[in-house]
């Protein structure tokens, strides 16, 4: 009984993804090998490759993990009424998942080059402009168009820009999260102008 448990095999493909992704946003993707990422993890290449052949595989593997609710926001979006409430609530699920995939968009910002050239870069900007659909009205003029866009930057700016200022990181996730709304609202019924 005095055994502890083995790690499941999951556990290792995690650990070369936060090791991975560390590195990547410490040195660079292009300067990672995947020599050291196993170095750092203490394991042989031949593990590391059991799991992934390439760095690519590894931050592909990322990708898809903690853009999982993004993928499940769109569905469940999909399925929705397009009211003033659906939005607001694709907002919220919207700033969750970017909170979880924090460490993913850190090493986007840094390695900008290589995200585009990477096969994410296309999904990425596919998942962003499904999003918009979602909360913009079909027949929006280009203001509102523009107002629900500028929804969106302003929930992924607010993960960089803010990082710099002095607060509480869910008060500023709160703040970053009212003005989407702000901007979605004011989209959804013109006619309240300011």
């Amino acid at each position: 009984m005095g055994s502890t448990p083995q790690p499941r095999r999951g556990n290792t493909r995690q650990r070369i993804q936060d090791v991975a992704l560390e590195l990547f946003a410490e040195q660079g993707y292009e300067k990672t090998s995947l020599r050291e990422i196993a170095e750092h993890l203490d394991v042989t290449k031949a593990a590391l490759y059991y799991h992934f052949k390439t760095k690519e595989d590894i931050l592909n593997s990322i990708f898809e993990d903690l853009n999982r609710p993004i993928e499940e926001l769109l569905v469940w979006g999909k399925e929705q009424p397009r009211t003033l409430e659906t939005k607001k609530e694709i907002l919220v699920r919207y700033g969750d998942a970017l909170a979880g995939a924090a460490p993913l968009f850190r090493f986007m910002q840094e390695n900008q080059a290589t995200v585009r050239d990477l096969s994410i870069g296309e999904t990425i900007k596919g998942r962003v402009i499904a999003l918009i659909d979602l909360i913009k009205d079909p027949e929006a003029s280009l203001s509102d168009q523009v107002r629900c866009i500028s929804a969106l930057f302003t929930m992924h700016a607010g993960m960089f820009a803010l990082k710099d200022i002095d607060g509480d990181p869910e008060e500023k996730r709160k703040a970053v999260l009212e003005v989407a709304v702000e901007l979605v609202t004011r989209a959804h019924d013109p006619g309240h102008s300011a």
